[in-house]
């Protein structure tokens, strides 16, 4: 595991960094993402080819993180873990419950610190030891240094090897290659940062002459062995349905593993593009809109009319869709882009969103669906997150969000028949009743012969 004493450390560059050397050195490496982050796991998977998913302490119980670890890494030769923020910082002010300690601990997976050492010495050994200290349980194997030279790297590792017993395997120079860019939810996505291929090379051709790769492979292979089988889930019956999944620039937040639990339970996943494509894939019997940016291409999806209107016939129709975040912005009537000019979108969902005056139910929820719908029955209970700045005119009021460990919840979700629409990111795993239920109301309406190309 990557982590680091806090965020915005470098633990994003420098774990994209690693992957290209390993895959340099003839690995397969499989990259996770603790917490409910996807913007990391975009640059994964750019990086690797296929990002191997989310592993949150939150979402899933000890058992199930580590059977999802194996699941995401079957056929690779060694699992990269990004932490997330510091790594004792759990969900809730003063816990560590679902922290990446937290993941580290169920996935028996060692610990990499790396430490920003600008303006510091021997200071570094005390930053150190006092995270072995905190939590001796936690594992910290090893130490990459941030931001220093090579002679400072020399200076600092002799006091943290001697105080500690910790390794530094390496240090990252105070270099331009390593800065990425930042917006409103955190850095820019992997599809927009011009060369990204070329700029990860550049970042591995720098840590290639700083970093021991050898003795940071030693590490993960001295971790302890873990028997456990990896994570699926059972078919729904016979059900075969072909669901749309919108995917390009302006939706591209999703779970791997809800996407491979709904291969799991019988599902054709296909893809498409709400900003390019004239219609939904032929022979499509449901619909998937995860987040995304849409507000950064509301004039582009505005400007695919005969798309918005095919989907929202289809919807009328009754084809089964779940809508989150930037999806049910999509589906509204109207939506503000960050110009503040205001565009027509699908017009599924009454109403227009806007931009909020700041960031909108920020972290983890408990969301209770009060009324009967595409997930179920009433009183269905799932897990996940809400991130974001822009505002609906109506949310929902068919479930209540609550936020873990505080006392505030609030109304959300469109809970209908054939509908699951509203600001919440859903994580399958943690009930996987709910999506059982999407893959058979998708399935219902392929046999009513209902199907909107």
């Amino acid at each position: 595991m990557i982590a680091a004493p806090a965020s915005g450390s470098g633990k994003t560059v420098v774990t994209c960094a690693l992957i290209r050397l390993l895959q340099r050195a003839g690995m397969a490496p499989a990259a996770f993402k603790c917490g409910p982050d996807f913007i990391d796991q975009l640059f994964h998977r750019e990086v690797t080819g296929a990002a191997a998913g989310n592993l949150d302490a939150f979402f899933s119980d000890t058992p199930t993180l580590a059977s999802l670890m194996a699941r995401g890494a079957v056929s690779c030769d060694i699992a990269v873990v990004e932490g997330a923020m510091g790594l004792f910082d759990g969900m809730a002010p003063g816990t560590t419950d679902g922290s990446a300690y937290d993941v580290a601990r169920a996935t028996a997976t060692p610990v990499v610190l790396v430490v920003p050492a600008r303006g510091a010495s021997t200071s570094l050994a005390a930053t150190v030891q006092g995270f072995c200290r905190f939590r001796p349980d936690a594992d910290v194997r090893g130490v990459i240094l941030n931001g220093c030279s090579a002679h400072a790297c020399a200076y600092a590792s002799e006091a943290i090897e001697r105080e500690c017993g910790v390794e530094v395997v390496g240090y990252v120079p105070r270099d331009d290659a390593f800065a990425l860019e930042s917006r409103h939810l955190g850095l820019v996505t992997a599809g927009e940062v011009a060369d990204l291929r070329a700029r990860v090379d550049a970042m591995a051709d720098v840590l290639a002459a700083t970093i021991d790769l050898e003795r940071l492979v030693g590490l993960a292979r001295a971790a302890r062995q873990m028997e456990v089988e990896p994570y699926r889930s059972d078919p729904v019956g016979r059900a075969a349905p072909r669901i749309a999944v919108a995917c390009d620039e302006a939706f591209c937040f999703r779970y791997a593993e809800n996407l491979r639990m709904l291969e799991d339970m019988g599902a054709e996943l296909v893809s498409f593009s709400p900003l390019r494509d004239p219609g939904l894939p032929e022979g499509a019997d449901g619909l998937y809109l995860c987040g995304g940016y849409p507000e950064l291409h509301a004039e582009a999806l505005a400007g695919n009319g005969a798309l918005r209107s095919r989907i929202r016939r289809a919807l009328a129709g009754g084809m089964p869709c779940v809508a989150e975040c930037g999806g049910f912005l999509y589906l509204l009537e109207r939506l503000e882009d960050e110009a503040g000019a205001v565009w027509p979108m699908v017009g599924a969902l009454k109403g227009a969103a806007r931009r909020g005056g700041g960031l909108e139910h920020f972290g983890y929820i408990e969301l209770t669906c009060g009324a009967p719908g595409l997930y179920g029955d009433a009183g269905v209970a799932l897990r996940g997150h809400e991130f974001h700045y822009w505002r609906a005119e109506f949310e929902g009021d068919d479930a209540v969000a609550r936020k873990p460990r505080r006392e505030r919840s609030w109304p959300c979700l469109v809970h209908a028949p054939s509908l699951a629409a509203g600001f919440p990111h859903v994580y399958y795993p943690s009930n996987p009743e709910a999506a059982r239920a999407f893959v058979r109301a998708c399935d219902r309406h392929r046999k009513q012969g209902s199907n909107e190309g």
